[in-house]
């Protein structure tokens, strides 16, 4: 089995920030394969299904971004989900809006929801979709580069990146199906 998050903040103020980007290519993997995120367990909103014949969770977080990690150890634990079979999708600041990068392992980044995630797990082995949202310009003073960056990943997409998220969003989903059928190396050689 394998247990499938997206992170984001839960509630409709949210719903379009980039912060929101693994809620959003979890919601459109949750529609290719007609699983609905219907059930609460664990302080999320999941639902169960088959991807190509392998069973799956997948899951959104109703904690914050920032307290992910105590719905995620939950469902580990409810599911007895290995660190190779638990997948987090999560935004990215450092990659270019649309890029996608998949990786097991490592550390945080400064995500404060991976970080979150790997302290309740003690663990960080799992296996990260990471989509690229990308980075503010920001102003020389350190104050206002972080106001700069919080008001970046909790504001919505310009109308102008709804393309490339649509996009990505589909790649995102094709990229979970082939880690599951092919395996990561393979998902990694296909696209990173």
């Amino acid at each position: 089995m394998k247990l499938i998050v997206g992170l984001g903040n839960p509630g409709v103020i949210y719903s379009h920030n980039r912060h929101n980007i693994g809620f959003m290519c979890l919601n459109c993997l949750a529609r290719k394969h007609g699983i609905r995120l219907a059930r609460k367990q664990g302080y999320a909103r999941i639902g169960e299904g088959e991807i190509n014949g392998v069973k799956v969770v997948l899951a959104r977080p109703q904690t914050m971004m920032n307290r992910s990690g105590h719905s995620v150890s939950r469902l580990v634990s409810r599911y007895k989900i290995s660190p190779e079979d638990l997948i987090i999708i999560q935004d990215d600041l450092d990659l270019p809006l649309g890029k996608i990068r998949i990786r097991q392992g490592g550390r945080s980044a400064g995500h404060k929801g991976i970080e979150s995630i790997i302290e309740e797990l003690g663990n960080t082995d799992f296996i990260r979709v990471r989509v690229g949202i990308g980075r503010p310009d920001l102003m020389d003073n350190a104050a206002e580069k972080d106001a700069e960056v919080i008001n970046h990943v909790l504001g919505d997409f310009k109308a102008s990146e709804n393309r490339v998220v649509v996009g990505v969003k589909i790649r995102v989903a094709e990229a979970i199906l082939c880690l599951i059928d092919e395996g990561l190396t393979a998902a990694m050689n296909r696209y990173n």
